[in-house]
């Protein structure tokens, strides 16, 4: 059938399988491109059952979806089955479950969030218990699907608004456009981050929801400017790096394809793609005892005191809490770039070996951009030690 209507498809009508639509602005419009249709299917000697045709209808049930003038919606028969699905309880009725919801997922924002308690019942080796935070996130989940949003048609005439987020366990994305002076959704988008992924910085992991979403969004975004919001403003100098290597020269080539103006927007603004969950900042303390002088070791450069701390810190450790620095050897040398870094320690030591090369530094920090990133070549026997304030 794809064959038969290649010429149209996209342009006068939509195939799949054997399941045709065939749309229009208006009345006339839509009977041309209703005989141009069944032109080609008898071209082709393909006959059509009038009892499985809808004519001239406003609105049309389309895989799962109500096809209308306003937009895309959520099939109401779908919702009632979601609605009416009783308490799983075994894995493979949560994998039912969250397999039906996953295709919905477009309609729901912040959806790996919410069905982060119900993924981890599925992970290999883990028990099934369903707990309290199961029941929230199994409900929270209905309730986001039968109240789900109409989402707008795309219009190629209008520019494509993505307003990516991160936070400490999943990333997320909204595609709108303004039309007739409103922001209306094209579609949410989300996804879980990886054990790894767990442990990038912020930046790294407002990035990380860049690079994603513009290739998820590809075939709507590439060949069209368009414009990146984001709530982080370290972001907004992404085409300042001279030399970038490793993955974040990666990730910057594939940004390149794109088009794309960045605006920084406040995180008070930003709540439609700020959705996911955010744990309270508690301030803590760090003091640092430096056995070796470390400004004699380090020939020219500035020693870039967060890049080393925050590679070696755990995810367990990182909360996203504020620690001060204060160590009187390295104190100049990091006033430069930066006085504090985003940990939270409760009691650790620290100690790494002479060399450390740039792949074990994970943990780059975009938000210095502006200033220059010193390379690390040696750091001896630093200990750490972390009070949490009361």
């Amino acid at each position: 059938m794809e064959l038969v209507l290649a010429d149209l498809q996209w342009v006068t009508c939509l195939v799949y399988l054997d399941d045709i639509i065939i749309f229009g602005r208006t009345f006339n419009e839509h009977l041309v491109r209703l005989d141009e249709v069944l032109q080609k299917l008898c071209q082709a000697n393909l006959k059509v059952k009038p009892a499985k045709c809808h004519l001239f209808a406003d609105q049309v049930q389309y895989l799962g979806h109500i096809i209308s003038a306003e937009g895309v919606a959520v099939d109401p028969a779908k919702t009632e089955v979601v609605q009416a699905w009783p308490e799983p309880v075994n894995v493979r009725e949560v994998w039912s479950f969250v397999g039906l919801a996953s295709y919905y997922r477009r309609f729901v924002s912040g959806f790996a969030e919410l069905a982060r308690p119900l993924h981890k019942l599925t992970e290999k080796g883990v028990s099934f218990k369903w707990t309290q935070e199961c029941q929230t996130a199994f409900q929270t989940l209905k309730d986001k699907l039968v109240s789900a949003p109409i989402l707008t048609f795309p219009d190629p005439g209008q520019t494509f608004i993505l307003d990516t987020d991160a936070s400490d366990v999943a990333i997320g994305a909204i595609l709108s456009q303004k039309i007739d002076g409103f922001e209306k959704v094209v579609a949410y988008a989300s996804r879980a981050l990886s054990r790894q992924e767990k442990n990038y910085a912020t930046t790294k992991k407002e990035l990380l929801a860049v690079v994603h979403f513009t290739s998820y969004f590809r075939h709507y975004l590439l060949g069209r400017r368009f414009l990146l919001r984001t709530d982080h403003s370290s972001l907004r100098w992404l085409h300042n790096f001279s030399q970038p290597e490793g993955q974040l020269a990666c990730w910057l080539e594939q940004l390149a394809q794109f088009d794309y103006e960045i605006e920084h927007r406040p995180g008070k603004k930003h709540v439609n793609a700020d959705s996911l969950s955010r744990r309270p900042i508690q301030p803590a303390s760090l003091t640092c005892t430096d056995e070796r002088n470390l400004t004699n070791e380090q020939e020219g450069g500035n020693v870039n005191v967060s890049r080393v701390v925050s590679s070696v810190v755990s995810a367990e450790a990182s909360q996203g809490a504020t620690a001060q620095l204060n160590c009187s050897s390295i104190e100049e040398a990091s006033r430069q770039n930066y006085t504090s870094v985003q940990e939270h320690v409760q009691e650790f030591t620290l100690s790494a070996a002479c060399h450390v090369q740039e792949e074990q530094v994970e943990d780059w920090d975009l938000a210095g951009a502006q200033e220059e990133d010193a390379d690390i070549q040696k750091l001896k026997h630093m200990k750490v030690t972390g009070n949490k304030e009361e």
